[in-house]
């Protein structure tokens, strides 16, 4: 078992015929993942590297068993795509697009919540999983390899240079998913912890934080009172100074809350080990897994 995807995965891409939809769809093709639709509005019946492409989801909905989408769409168009995958009955939307205005983020989060659907990002990289040969977004796919580490990252190159590292010392990953950088995501760090602890391929998770927002430190609770498996981190930005943005959206410190210091504090107080660097993170991780 896998978290989100995994080899029943079947793979809807919304806007297949643009540049980066067109690129990232050949991509996730050749490391294994069933596209079996795309859609772009006035493009239906076009195929796009033999993918068939639709004029709306309900449309490629009706034609093929669909159950996840990913969103390449301008950030304009975002809140009526995700709606629209949504409502045609898809159950994980993966919303790579950057600058989706946050209340519209805010109306996608309780939409897919009223409709029970997951929805990652925006502003995410995306979800793999090495071992079932699956992967929606954009992480490079040649960066991960099969193995029982659990990555949860706030920061999509991070995400890569962490994963290789582990690889390089022969550890793998389960599964790993950017989680989005954006102020308000659709789906929180919690409830990834939440999927990780109950995934029966997974023995240790990694969190990859950065400053802004209090998503590690509540997650820091969770981590303290319900996950039962061990919890490495690493917090990117500890020298960004308050009221500064750093890259991000949500990498912003304000009075002392969202600050590397206050996320590093609350996650070792749950007994998370806390890498200070990047390179730390595989010794951390071989250190958590003996102790399993």
């Amino acid at each position: 078992m896998a978290i989100l995807v995994d080899e029943d995965t079947r793979v809807l891409v919304q806007g297949i015929t643009g540049r980066i939809g067109s690129i990232q769809t050949r991509l996730m093709l050749d490391y294994g993942t069933k596209i079996v639709a795309g859609v772009t509005p006035g493009k239906g019946g076009q195929e796009v590297w033999g993918v068939p492409v639709y004029d709306s989801v309900k449309e490629a909905k009706e034609k093929h068993n669909i159950n996840t989408s990913v969103i390449f769409v301008p950030a304009r168009f975002v809140k009526e795509s995700c709606f629209e995958a949504i409502d045609a009955g898809i159950k994980l939307v993966v919303l790579v697009t950057e600058h989706t205005p946050v209340y519209d983020t805010m109306q996608i989060k309780a939409h897919a919540e009223a409709n029970e659907a997951v929805v990652i990002g925006p502003t995410t990289p995306g979800i793999i999983s090495p071992a079932h040969g699956v992967k929606v977004g954009i992480l490079p796919g040649n960066m991960f390899c099969p193995g029982s580490v659990g990555v949860i990252s706030r920061s999509g190159t991070l995400t890569y240079e962490i994963a290789a590292n582990l690889c390089d010392a022969g550890i793998g990953q389960s599964s790993a998913v950017g989680m989005g950088a954006d102020p308000v995501v659709c789906t929180n760090l919690v409830a990834l912890l939440k999927l990780f602890n109950e995934d029966d391929e997974t023995k240790v998770v990694v969190i990859v934080g950065e400053v802004g927002g209090v998503q590690e430190e509540v997650a820091a609770q969770f981590i303290k009172e319900e996950m039962s498996k061990p919890v490495v981190a690493y917090i990117a930005g500890r020298y960004v100074p308050p009221g500064k943005r750093m890259g991000h959206a949500g990498a912003i410190v304000e009075r002392g809350r969202g600050s590397a210091e206050s996320k590093i504090k609350a996650l070792r107080e749950a007994n998370v080990r806390v890498a200070d660097m990047p390179e730390e993170v595989v010794q951390l991780v071989k250190e958590a897994l003996k102790e399993i």
